[in-house]
């Protein structure tokens, strides 16, 4: 599908591709780990963020209708800065959850805001019927940017030989990102809600107009079910998807190759070439978001498919793993991570046809706040399992877990079911 390629395409792209210059995320769960915490203590850090995440949505809901979008983004890649800052400084785990905290404002001043603004531009320029293929493009300049930084990082855990450093270079790409932002028009803050009194009356006023807001477009049971299918898989991926790293890693010690490398240098070459592929394929697969969607005829039977497709490969990595073939375990999660990226704005955009363009931004908030409240809950018990059980167990019985969730979030359309 054609559609105009103008200066704010590229300027998206730009965004995700320097939003995902994240040179931790191949190596965050190693990074907790060689500091000395257990799958557990992993998990809890995990849910400090998500938790957090959910506690901010309100009052930077209410800070970003004040001020626009635009400062809203600026504001969250401040928060980003400062909690790779306290990350690479203070190694604690004190510490470390003050930077979760910081990390999580800046997931909530971001949540949806920039989906909205891109959304909102296809609305002026009445690209609408564009969503998941223009969307889909955008992300995968995400996942360009995330193989990248795999490769980056890599060789900076080479050269340095820890892990720390990833997060000081990661600083650079977040700086790019605010000025990128500066450049962005006006036009795209969409209709912003003015509210006046105290910060306590404006985030109850605010709680109260989100609700409603929400509760009227949720009477229709294909907006609920769409919002806790499309939160209810992230929910699962995201907790799953940093187990990969130990299988990596356990794969990188067990070649007999590369012995006169030490243990951080084998991992960062195995890790780093292995994410480099993962996100290469991911990116691929966003880009062909709209041509499932088309193939299909149907982004609620595309969703459908992709969500038992990803329990399937997420049950296949977890007996992979625990029956002790890691090739078979990597091989699982790099499909997952396809179906993943593929999902996500086929989801989009099925949540665009239900919400009017207002409301988008609550709609994606909402979904935003009920995938954190899984991801909180669901982590530190992954966590529990791992250590008990084993990463492959943790990960079977999660799947299992989609499994029995899955009739709830089936996606419908207009009341008919899809396949």
């Amino acid at each position: 599908m054609r559609y105009r390629r103008d200066s704010l395409f590229w300027r998206f792209r730009l965004y995700g591709f320097l939003k995902n210059l994240r040179f931790f995320d191949p190596f965050l769960v190693l990074f907790f780990r060689e500091a000395g915490f257990s799958f557990l203590d992993i998990g809890i850090l995990y849910a400090i963020r998500e938790i957090c995440t959910n506690i901010f949505e309100i009052p930077t809901g209410v800070l970003a209708d004040a001020f626009g979008r635009r400062k809203a983004m600026l504001a969250s890649f401040c928060a980003y800065l400062a909690s790779f800052a306290v990350f690479y400084a203070v190694p604690e785990f004190w510490a470390y959850a003050l930077a979760m905290v910081l990390f999580a404002l800046g997931e909530t001043f971001r949540s949806g805001t920039h989906k909205a603004m891109i959304l909102e531009h296809l609305r002026l320029n009445g690209m609408e019927d564009q969503k998941v293929s223009y969307y889909g493009h955008t992300r995968a300049a995400s996942q360009l940017g995330s193989s990248v930084a795999a490769l980056i990082a890599a060789g900076l855990v080479f050269y340095v030989g820890g892990y720390r450093i990833v997060f000081l270079a990661s600083c650079v790409p977040y700086i790019l990102g605010l000025a990128l932002f500066l450049t962005y028009p006006k036009q795209l803050d969409g209709e912003r809600r003015i509210l006046t009194g105290s910060l306590a009356d404006r985030m109850l006023l605010h709680l109260r107009l989100t609700l409603g807001e929400f509760l009227s477009a949720a009477r229709a049971p294909a907006v609920l079910r769409g919002l806790f299918s499309s939160a209810g898989f992230d929910a699962l991926f995201k907790s799953s998807k940093d187990y990969l790293q130990p299988i990596l890693q356990a794969q990188a010690l067990a070649l007999p190759v590369l012995l006169g490398l030490t243990v951080d240098q084998r991992t960062a070459l195995i890790v780093g070439i292995l994410y480099f592929g993962i996100y290469l394929f991911t990116s691929f697969a966003c880009s062909r978001a709209g041509s499932v969607e088309r193939w299909l005829r149907s982004t609620s039977r595309a969703g459908n498919l992709a969500f038992l497709a990803g329990l399937a490969l997420l049950a296949t990595a977890g007996l992979a793993f625990w029956g002790g073939v890691p090739g078979v375990a990597i091989a699982a999660f790099l499909l997952l991570y396809a179906v993943q990226n593929l999902r996500r704005p086929i989801l989009v955009g099925f949540l665009a046809e239900q919400f009017p363009h207002r409301t988008m931004a609550t709609g994606l908030s909402v979904e935003s706040q009920v995938r954190t409240l899984l991801m909180a809950a669901i982590s530190p018990l992954l966590g529990f399992v791992a250590d008990r059980l084993g990463v492959g167990m943790a990960l079977l019985l999660l799947a299992c877990v989609g499994i029995g969730a899955f009739p709830f979030m089936r996606l419908r359309k207009s009341g008919i079911e899809s396949t």
